[in-house]
């Protein structure tokens, strides 16, 4: 793609999240890379900051190599987590909808950073890089129909990221790397029952927290990750279409965190 390509392509997909629009993907003929999407994305970036939104986090996507083939990607992909789209899970469990396209739930588990990770760190390493844990729901969109796309069309669309709801925050100094390359969760819903492993997730999530840091050079202009963000690490289960009145559980099995119960409006 030329720089005008990517230009015009951010201001497409940017104008379709701020619609709550559809739009066909970038990827249709084959002719985007892994690096022109995050070109966009990085553009996207700038016009949101420029804008007066800020950064707060990272959401990793396709971490789960299980669902690869479901959504034709062969990649996990990364983007930014926003002060607007990051939400504590409230006391009455309520749930909201962003006025977004297409929209999925994802259990995921979520890391609040202490200091900043270098590449190449060990799983025991990361950890001390992490303040916190936590389990929560990434709320996320496809602006493209039928959520069909390409991996470079989820890089270039904000990663597909819609908001963040966090459970409670536990300290990183309960887990061990083992813990959390072994657990299982549960996800039940209206009329349907999900599982999934961490070792699913890349094998876990201190592993998918080691291939965004690896992956973060590969988007323009993008810094580390630094003391304070938040990584959210990837769905445990295939992403689930939602509805407002819906209600959802998980239970985690072999993880010292709270399962989730939740009400979408």
């Amino acid at each position: 793609m030329t720089p005008e390509d990517q230009n015009n392509a951010a201001r497409r997909i940017l104008d379709s999240f701020d619609r709550n629009a559809e739009s066909q993907p970038l990827n249709s003929g084959g002719q985007m890379g892994l690096d022109d999407g995050y070109a966009v994305a990085s553009r996207i970036a700038d016009a949101r900051l420029a804008r007066g939104d800020r950064i707060v986090g990272r959401k990793i996507g396709f971490t789960n190599r299980s669902i690869w083939p479901i959504y034709n990607v062969d990649a996990p992909v990364w983007n930014y987590v926003w002060d607007s789209t990051l939400h504590d899970i409230p006391q009455d469990r309520r749930v909201a909808l962003p006025a977004l396209p297409n929209l999925r739930l994802e259990p995921e588990i979520v890391f609040g950073i202490a200091r900043s990770p270098e590449p190449g760190m060990s799983a025991h390493a990361l950890l001390h890089c992490i303040d916190w844990i936590a389990h929560g729901f990434e709320i996320v969109t496809s602006i493209y129909p039928g959520w069909t796309f390409t991996a470079p069309d989820a890089a270039a669309a904000q990663g597909m990221h819609g908001s963040l709801w966090l459970g409670p925050r536990v300290p990183a100094k309960d887990f061990t790397p083992a813990a959390l390359e072994q657990f299982s969760l549960t996800l039940e819903g209206p009329d349907q029952t999900l599982t999934g492993a961490a070792s699913d997730v890349l094998g876990g999530p201190l592993h998918a927290l080691a291939h965004l840091i690896a992956e973060i050079p590969r988007m323009p202009g993008a810094s580390s990750l630094t003391q304070g963000e938040v990584v959210t690490t990837g769905t445990l289960t295939d992403a689930v279409p939602i509805s407002s009145g819906q209600r959802w559980r998980t239970r985690l099995d072999g993880l010292a965190l709270p399962g989730q119960d939740i009400r979408i409006v």
